[in-house]
């Protein structure tokens, strides 16, 4: 039986996690939940399980993990606030689960530094299956990593016809109902930029071997490519309760959680490549992560700053890329190193410089 803090139960993550966790109540307790201001749902999930301890924000969901003793905290909340909780989780010992891509991303080797080997599981569907696939191998056995990519609504498009892009456009995803910062990165990649990253952080392969394909169909989640030409895919259809019950069960797998594949039926899976050039988001992403430091979290606060002037209307669809970029290329690293109040003040700057060029 394994104990479980949901951070973030409300968002669609933590209710998919806790849909598992019901099914599977010989495997899992629910020990304590957080929300980010959704109380009143979050106490219906606490009431629906008998949850005595839940927390509403960052800073009390710290304290949640530090209070509650658990064997496994899924961190699902969303945004570089998250960072906090999952330093906290790491600190207890407790298996992370983390679909907060945003903490690791931005606190870098703050995070992987802190984490004990195998402490750290992705909930990611990307990065939950080439943590799958890399069973088939050891490290030294790796080529390279491909993340797979749905290429969003926009995909075949050319970067002069995404000029015209609507917020509404933008939010028309052709699999997954995501929230609107990452159905928005999504449409232009920065999402994958981010996972890029978050495949570099968590296991520990160059960016040079990380690649990107288009894959419309969403079937295969991502591969790995070994040293004598084997590449091992994940596959199953667009589900995150798959690697959500992964994460809360590590390595093991709990069964029905998602529906299988039909081979009786016929079908056709492709391949492309990225348009780097309608589509520039990973190229920066890459830049940014081989500079590491406090790059990773300049971009991803430029970005979010960016986003919200898009759906706002101040700024156009290309606008939110220039801007990122623009963003990075002013930014100066501090002279001290990474550290928690480097990476607070280097957000608060970006999101002040993207705003200042978003009016």
């Amino acid at each position: 039986m394994r104990r479980i803090i949901i951070l973030g139960s409300t968002g669609s993550i933590g209710r998919q996690a806790l849909e598992v966790i019901a099914a599977n109540p010989d495997r899992f307790e629910v020990v304590g939940l957080s929300a980010g201001s959704n109380r009143e749902a979050m106490d219906a999930q606490a009431e629906a399980f008998g949850i005595e301890f839940t927390a509403l924000g960052a800073e009390e969901s710290q304290q949640l993990v530090r209070d509650v003793e658990a064997d496994v905290v899924l961190n699902a909340i969303t945004g570089s606030v998250g960072l906090g909780p999952t330093l906290a989780a790491l600190e207890t010992g407790a298996t992370l689960a983390l679909a907060n891509k945003e903490s690791l991303i931005v606190g870098g080797d703050l995070v992987t530094k802190l984490a004990k080997p195998g402490q750290l599981v992705p909930v990611d569907s990307e990065h939950s299956a080439i943590a799958q696939a890399l069973r088939s191998g050891e490290h030294h056995e790796v080529r390279r990593l491909v993340l797979t990519a749905s290429g969003g609504p926009f995909r075949g498009r050319s970067r002069e016809s995404l000029a015209s892009v609507t917020p509404q456009e933008a939010l028309a995803h052709p699999t997954w109902d995501m929230g609107r910062v990452i159905t928005t990165n999504s449409s232009t990649l920065v999402n994958k930029g981010l996972e890029v990253i978050e495949a570099h952080l968590l296991f520990g392969v160059s960016y040079d071997r990380i690649d990107v394909v288009v894959h419309p169909q969403s079937y295969v989640h991502s591969m790995v490519e070994f040293v004598d030409g084997s590449t091992i895919a994940q596959a199953s259809p667009p589900s995150m309760k798959i690697p959500i019950a992964l994460g809360l069960d590590w390595p093991h797998r709990v069964g029905g959680v998602g529906a299988p594949i039909d081979w009786t039926v016929a079908s056709e899976w492709t391949f492309e490549p990225v348009d780097n050039e309608a589509f520039p988001a990973l190229l920066l992403a890459k830049q940014v992560g081989m500079a590491g430091g406090t790059y990773p979290a300049v971009y991803n606060a430029a970005n979010e700053q960016a986003v919200d002037a898009f759906h706002d209307g101040r700024i156009g669809y290309l606008d939110i890329l220039d801007i990122v970029e623009r963003v990075v290329d002013q930014h100066e690293a501090p002279s001290d190193g990474l550290t928690l109040e480097s990476l607070a003040e280097a957000e608060r700057w970006a999101r002040a410089r993207a705003d200042s060029l978003t009016l």
